[in-house]
């Protein structure tokens, strides 16, 4: 009888890394119902999937992800869901030690993702802003968001229609205020502020969004870059599909250069 291979596991410490790097994987909470309920947080940019419901979403990843699962402590759940995903092909790998490890460590947590995938409405054509902020939103608050461009007129009543939040618009919670533009209003209301690589990124982000260039180096080459894509692709769902590893490399580079800075210089 063929026999199949047993699932690798990851450490927290090169998952960390990983997170980090801009090598987000397609992470999966899998603890079992009781436990997850009760849980208040979860990893940032984890997808919740039941693990005894396996069977009806096995087939629902990328075929070419890098799939990490955890569960409480690494044990049975997430070994036995990663040898199910691995029998079916998939690059995967669990999490050892779990949740519990990780929060031991004092790695980041956050809010656990909402039970269905949140709409999130803004103005078609994106340059910066709407691109940054889709990014900020998969990768670390919602990741399955659906981020629908619209035309400015229609924003308000789309979101309305659809249950959905505008953001980057006057007046949104989600959008400008004072000298702060809409990248600092998600990372303020998801207490994501204290990353340090995320609060590099805003200041480069916000450097070319609002015109204050001065703000960091980095900032000219964003808006180059943005305004590059806009012209090269009309499509704007395909648009940040292609920035969305610009923004991976950007935040990797942020990390890393605030790591190599003295703690009082951060």
């Amino acid at each position: 009888m063929e026999q199949t291979a047993s699932p690798i596991s990851i450490s927290i410490d090169e998952l960390d890394l990983a997170i980090r790097q801009g090598r987000f994987p397609y992470l999966l909470d899998v603890r079992r119902s009781p436990r997850y309920d009760e849980a208040a947080d979860t990893i940032r940019g984890a997808r919740r999937r039941d693990p005894e419901q396996m069977p009806q979403w096995q087939h629902g990843m990328p075929a070419d992800a890098a799939v990490v699962v955890f569960c409480v402590y690494g044990h049975e759940v997430s070994q036995g869901v990663a040898t199910g995903l691995l029998r079916l092909g998939y690059d995967v790998a669990y999490l050892a030690g779990g949740i519990e490890a990780w929060r031991a460590m004092g790695l980041p947590l956050g809010a656990k993702p909402p039970a269905s995938p949140g709409i999130w409405v803004t103005r078609q054509r994106p340059k910066i802003d709407r691109i940054a902020c889709p990014w900020l939103l998969r990768r670390f608050i919602d990741p399955d968001a659906q981020i629908l461009y619209v035309p400015s007129e229609d924003v308000a009543a789309t979101a309305k229609k659809l249950g959905g939040t505008a953001f980057d618009m006057p007046g949104a919670e989600y959008g400008h205020h004072g000298e702060y533009c809409s990248f600092d209003a998600f990372l303020s209301r998801h207490g994501l502020g204290s990353n340090p690589g995320l609060a590099l990124l805003a200041r480069i982000v916000r450097g070319a969004d609002t015109g204050q260039l001065n703000l960091a180096p980095q900032a000219a080459g964003l808006l180059a870059v943005s305004l590059g894509l806009s012209e090269k692709f009309q499509d704007d769902d395909t648009m940040l599909t292609v920035a969305m590893p610009v923004y991976d490399a950007l935040y990797a580079w942020c990390s890393r250069t605030v790591s190599e800075l003295p703690q009082a210089a951060r």
